[in-house]
């Protein structure tokens, strides 16, 4: 799927002038061109297929240990509101015979941080990402983040986090995996 960024350039250009803005004065002159790239680059994730993000960097490794890879930076758009929200994200999981080059996790993170998006579904997006890919014993993914739709308009809670979780397989089913998880992220449960 491509995108018309020529029309994006038009739509922000139109969008200017209905908030009353003048298009054509100096700050502005750029802005649509700006917006169409930075749009193109934020939702990237929706033109970019998992496999080759992965590109074949799963390696073969004999182990049953619990890999964590934690504080993954993360930038999205809310979808009800194309706002930002922002955060961290940790990712553990139990290989099965299998494991990741370390860096595919994080860009396993942008691909899907890189659209519209709810944290509810991106948390969820990444650990069936992670337990499709290699068939792990077990995936767990917590992302904590702020949100500018609550920061800077509606309620206006500057110093609101939203934490989202998803466990599944070794992590959902077993009380001790999911509470080592926590504790090697740093956010013990209770």
């Amino acid at each position: 799927m491509t995108i018309n960024i020529g029309k994006i350039e038009r739509l922000v250009q139109e969008l200017l002038q209905e908030l009353g803005e003048d298009p054509q004065r100096e700050g502005l002159l750029k802005t649509p061109e700006r917006v169409a790239a930075a749009m193109a680059f934020l939702t990237s994730g929706n033109r970019t297929d998992r496999a080759v993000v992965i590109n074949d960097a799963i390696f073969t490794q004999q182990t049953n240990s619990m890999v964590i890879v934690k504080n993954i930076e993360l930038y999205s758009l809310c979808e009800h509101h194309m706002l930002p929200f922002f955060g961290r994200c940790h990712i553990g999981y139990i290989p099965n015979g299998r494991v990741f080059g370390v860096s595919k996790l994080a860009r396993l993170v942008d691909m899907y941080a890189r659209r519209l998006q709810l944290q509810e579904r991106l948390t969820e997006q990444i650990s069936q990402a992670i337990m499709d890919s290699i068939d792990a014993r077990g995936v767990g993914v917590m992302i904590e983040a702020r949100h500018l739709c609550m920061m800077m308009r509606g309620v206006e809670k500057q110093n609101s986090v939203m934490v989202t979780s998803s466990v599944v397989g070794a992590f959902r089913e077993s009380t001790a995996t999911r509470e080592e998880f926590l504790a090697l992220i740093g956010n013990r449960a209770g």
